[in-house]
């Protein structure tokens, strides 16, 4: 699973019990998702000195400070202290944090060694890793595949899916196995250790977070490292419908196995109808999979034929892995019904942050649909969003930082255009133009920094305004 480490980086002894009695470990990012606070118990807890340190105030990271209450912890929120970077012997970053930072450069000329959560994870962890990534679908995925393998093996799924598995490190036995969303920050980080993880899943490629890569060949040159230090034992599941994808199958240093909703692959795993054709070491199965799904649309078709490919290389049996989709459900944000007012019904897709996830969206209703869409900007071009909305929906109400430049592209002859200040408004606007049989969709096709802390939190206002309409009835 590794291939040979820079000599630049932390090494395990960071994550041994006596590794770092009595250092001065600085947690640089505490934020909202876990990663920050899991490094800084994770030290603590070994007798290190921790500082943590975030530009957010401790009011808007309350939840993250409470979960450090009663450790041994010192928190410098609210900006930066330079002594806490140049004076660390450790520095643990958070991977939203800009590269180009100058408190990363003061850590640097001060010769602080440098890593993230994920890779000091990675490093150390005694299982066989299999990493997902994509800029869509890659939750889905790593959820549908822990619950594949849950059911033939101890199983521990994290990563950027939410939760940090750091704290479990020295819980982990080498016959489990672990499954890890990563991010493309997090892949960005993960080339410092020079590994890729034993299987490796990637469900599409699409421009997103071009604000920090900068270039979309940066994105994917980041998204690259989940194979690129693979070894000939190693698996690149890859999907043989996504030509960026299917063209990484030539730098793979190990076996390559593609998935397809439209064609049979030789090796791999491809959708016949409503069942899945596994082709594995000359040996062809079959079971029924896409019509046991209760995932909408033929994008979680295409996530689950990756992670059925993944599960039943580490061990999970077809039936385990055809039970296991049947019992999923979705996961929050991601084309999540929250509820139903005079027989329109409210559908939750916060998690879809780019233009292209919003077009899934779309595409996977067959109601007609009124749009709730817009927010921050990270670089990526409407067009096919503005698409799908003029040809899809029967209105659409916009928000946030993009709501002016999507409704001039929208333009004359498109659906109906409203426009919100804030959630609740645009719920009640959205159902005000919804008709019975309707589906009012939140798949904003956009971060959502202008006006929230993140999607999960303008999922729940979504929901709580949908909740309180509910209560009141129709508009």
């Amino acid at each position: 699973m590794h291939g040979p480490r820079s000599a630049s980086t932390s090494g395990p002894a960071w994550t041994t019990p006596d590794g770092c009695l009595g250092r001065a470990v600085t947690v640089m990012g505490l934020g909202l998702f876990g990663g920050g606070v899991a490094a800084a118990r994770f030290f603590a807890e070994r007798g290190a000195r921790v500082t943590v340190t975030d530009l957010k105030t401790a009011d808007a990271l309350a939840p993250s400070v409470a979960a450090l209450e009663g450790l041994p912890v010192t928190l410098h929120l609210g900006g930066h202290e330079p002594a806490d970077f140049a004076a660390a012997d450790l520095l643990v970053v958070s991977p939203a944090v800009p590269k180009d930072s100058p408190y990363l450069a003061m850590a640097r000329k001060a010769g602080v060694e440098i890593t993230s959560e994920m890779n000091l994870f990675v490093e150390a962890c005694a299982a066989p890793i299999a990493g997902v990534t994509g800029s869509a679908g890659k939750s889905t995925t790593t959820a549908l595949l822990g619950a594949m393998l849950a059911r033939c093996r101890s199983t521990r799924v994290g990563g950027n899916i939410g939760k940090s598995l750091l704290e479990d490190l020295d819980a982990i036995r080498p016959d489990e196995v672990v499954v890890l969303e990563m991010s493309s920050f997090q892949l960005e980080d993960l080339a410092a250790l020079r590994t890729s993880p034993h299987v490796a899943v990637v469900t599409n490629i699409s421009p997103n977070h071009l604000d920090r890569h900068g270039t979309m060949a940066n994105y994917i040159d980041a998204k690259k490292n989940i194979l690129r230090f693979q070894g000939p034992d190693d698996v690149a599941v890859l999907n043989a419908d996504d030509p960026q994808v299917r063209s990484w199958a030539g730098e793979a240093p190990g076996r390559v196995l593609f998935t397809s909703l439209h064609e049979a692959v030789e090796e791999g795993v491809f959708a016949d109808g409503g069942e899945a054709v596994f082709r594995l070491g000359g040996r062809e199965e079959r079971v029924g999979l896409a019509d046991r799904l209760r995932l909408r649309g033929r994008h979680n078709v295409a996530n689950a034929l990756a992670a059925a490919t993944a599960a039943r290389l580490l061990g999970a049996g077809t039936d385990q892995i055809a039970e296991a989709a049947a019992a999923f459900e979705p996961l929050p944000h991601r084309l999540q019904p929250v509820g139903a007012v005079d027989d329109v019904r409210f559908i939750d897709d916060s998690k879809a942050t780019t233009p292209e996830a919003a077009v899934v969206a779309m595409e996977a209703l067959a109601e007609p649909i009124v749009l709730i869409a817009g927010g921050y900007d990270k670089g990526s071009d409407p067009a096919p969003m503005v698409e799908a909305m003029r040809r899809r929906v029967r209105g659409v109400v916009l928000m946030g930082a993009t709501a002016e430049r999507l409704a001039r592209a929208v333009g004359r002859g498109g659906p109906a255009v409203e426009r919100a200040d804030d959630m609740p408004s645009a719920v009640r606007l959205a159902a005000a133009m919804a008709r019975p049989g309707d589906v009012v969709l939140l798949s904003p096709g956009h971060a959502s920094w202008d006006m929230f802390e993140n999607y999960e939190q303008r999922g729940e206002v979504f929901r709580r305004a949908v909740d309180d309409l509910t209560e009141k009835g129709s508009p």
